[in-house]
């Protein structure tokens, strides 16, 4: 067996690191660039992910280099993390595979869009004709894409995260006041489709439900409140 084909039989029997974010292939005369992005821990997970690409991704079409960057926040020596956030230090690294100051543009770019515990892979495909410093735009634009879809799934996931604690509130608050005024308890129209929520990744519309179900919380507890006051003769 060769070792390319041993390398990625024994990555993937260990279990595949799941790809996140994918960019856009750039292709400029005989080269051709591509990033991926995976979530990442620790030093031990990120170069899991690289191996993963090279060894079972890229395994029948070899890149010439496969640059990465990595940034992940850990717990510092001798703490547990009770003591909250100053138990943790940021920790980065990068790798150029050949491709010199490669992995130092991927790095860079996290830096500059906030990512953090992720691994960021740009792969490229030399095809013999120099391309000189435009390469690192074409690296530099391939980790801008993923890092800035990597950034807007995050912000959707803690903005759908934020209505589903609005929506349980508001079950709990329909409760109390159904209870409390004897009236029949009032229930949505439709069930909210999260995960139809959270692929659109349209930031602005959970937004806009996020303040209507606030508005609705709100009214809910005042309707409570005045059931709560006694009522003066």
């Amino acid at each position: 067996m060769a070792i390319s084909n041993l390398n990625a039989f024994i990555i993937s029997s260990k279990g595949s690191p799941k790809l996140i974010h994918e960019s856009k292939v750039i292709e400029d005369r005989d080269s051709t660039f591509v990033a991926s992005l995976y979530r990442a821990s620790s030093q031990k997970q990120a170069q899991s992910a690289i191996d993963h690409v090279r060894y079972v991704i890229h395994a029948s079409n070899k890149a010439s280099h496969e640059m990465a960057a990595w940034r992940f926040m850990t717990l510092k020596s001798g703490k547990d993390g009770l003591g909250g956030p100053e138990d943790f230090e940021l920790r980065s690294g990068s790798a150029d595979d050949g491709e010199r100051y490669g992995g130092s543009k991927i790095l860079n770019i996290m830096q500059k869009e906030g990512v953090i515990d992720a691994v960021v892979i740009v792969s490229r495909w030399f095809g013999g004709t120099m391309l000189g410093p435009i390469r690192f735009t074409h690296i530099e634009d391939c980790a801008r894409e993923v890092c800035r879809d990597f950034k807007s799934m995050e912000e959707a996931v803690e903005a759908v995260d934020l209505l589903k604690a609005l929506d349980e509130e508001l079950k709990s608050l329909r409760a109390s006041f159904a209870n409390k005024s004897g009236t029949s308890q009032e229930s949505p129209s439709r069930m909210q489709d999260y995960e139809t929520l959270l692929k659109s990744k349209d930031i602005a519309k959970i937004r806009r439900l996020i303040v209507a179900r606030e508005k609705s919380v709100s009214t809910l507890r005042d309707r409570i409140s005045s059931l709560d006051t006694p009522q003066k003769e």
